[in-house]
């Protein structure tokens, strides 16, 4: 028998109770003491001690002149065992409470650059306020990788659209997003709501975070009705996408909330219905009843309502 099997054979036949009791004798050297201690009574302790001695195949505490007398290999036992009990009553302990004015941790949590402006933007300065003493890392959102990053621990929490998501994670949702049309403030194919004609003539551009796509949930809509517009200008990002917006008679149609106070691209109502999305906020089940992630996922929630 190889050593590792020996060991988990000896830790089947031992009751985790009879362990707690050798402590306790081992502590005390008497069994009425140890008895008082464990809140059992003398004669239960006895049993136990004697089951101890069978799988120890060793007397472990003999008569003495004064209590108890711990044998060799009692002596050996005292301080490993001692700290094993230790270990495992902290590891099974309640969770201490969250204190985030003392926390030192350092959130991960992945996102699209709309993600970011939208939820994590909102988030920070609560989350600087409450927790000065951590750090937020924001990684770039790798759908087909999410999954395993959340469950090997690289990320805390994701935030992705619904019907993209993968469905084996935790979610909460946070907003139901819609589309607008956006251009520069005095476009002049735009002083107001073009029809469905002169919409598909416009020039238009895309977000397209797989790189180079020229088609999105606009041209389904419009593939539908039998129509399609121009799209000239496929970027990655919306940052470089409302910059080029403001600089040329571009067009585009972009989430409501991607426009933050301030800008100075002007929104008109599209001549079209098209399907909106929900943002959920994502986490691995390992992670949900957590403190200190529990205490995270609320400040974001709470950011994002009120924003």
């Amino acid at each position: 028998m190889t050593p590792g099997i020996a060991v988990e054979d000896s830790l089947r036949r031992l009751d985790l109770n009879l362990l707690v009791t050798l402590d306790a004798l081992l502590a005390e050297h008497n069994v009425t003491r140890a008895a008082a201690r464990l809140h059992l009574s003398q004669p239960a302790v006895s049993v136990q001690l004697a089951k101890l001695r069978e799988a120890f195949a060793d007397p472990l505490l003999l008569p003495g002149p004064r209590g108890m007398r711990p044998t060799a290999r009692a002596l050996e036992l005292r301080q490993p065992l001692h700290e094993a009990l230790a270990a495992l009553g902290q590891a099974i302990a309640p969770s201490a409470a969250f204190d985030p004015a003392h926390a030192t941790h350092t959130w991960r949590v992945a996102a699209t650059d709309y993600g970011a402006s939208t939820i994590v933007l909102p988030a920070l300065a609560r989350l600087r306020a409450a927790a000065p003493g951590t750090r937020l890392a924001v990684l770039e959102l790798k759908p087909p990788a999410l999954t395993r990053q959340l469950e090997q621990g690289e990320l805390d929490l994701a935030f992705h659209a619904a019907e993209l998501a993968p469905p084996d994670l935790r979610r909460r949702p946070l907003f139901q997003e819609r589309y607008v049309l956006v251009a520069r403030a005095g476009h002049p194919s735009l002083m107001r709501q073009p029809t469905l004609a002169e919409f598909c003539a416009l020039e238009h551009a895309i977000v397209s975070p797989d790189g180079g796509g020229f088609q999105g949930a606009t041209d389904q809509v419009l593939a539908a009705q039998g129509l399609a517009r121009r799209v000239v200008l496929s970027v990655p990002h919306f940052l470089f996408l409302e910059a080029a917006l403001a600089a040329s008679d571009l067009v585009a149609m972009l989430p409501a909330r991607q426009l933050r106070p301030g800008s100075t691209l002007q929104v008109v109502a599209p001549p079209l219905e098209l399907p909106g999305f929900e943002m959920l906020m994502l986490w691995h089940e390992r992670l949900h009843r957590d403190p200190a992630h529990q205490w995270l996922r609320e400040q974001v929630a709470a950011a994002v309502a009120a924003a």
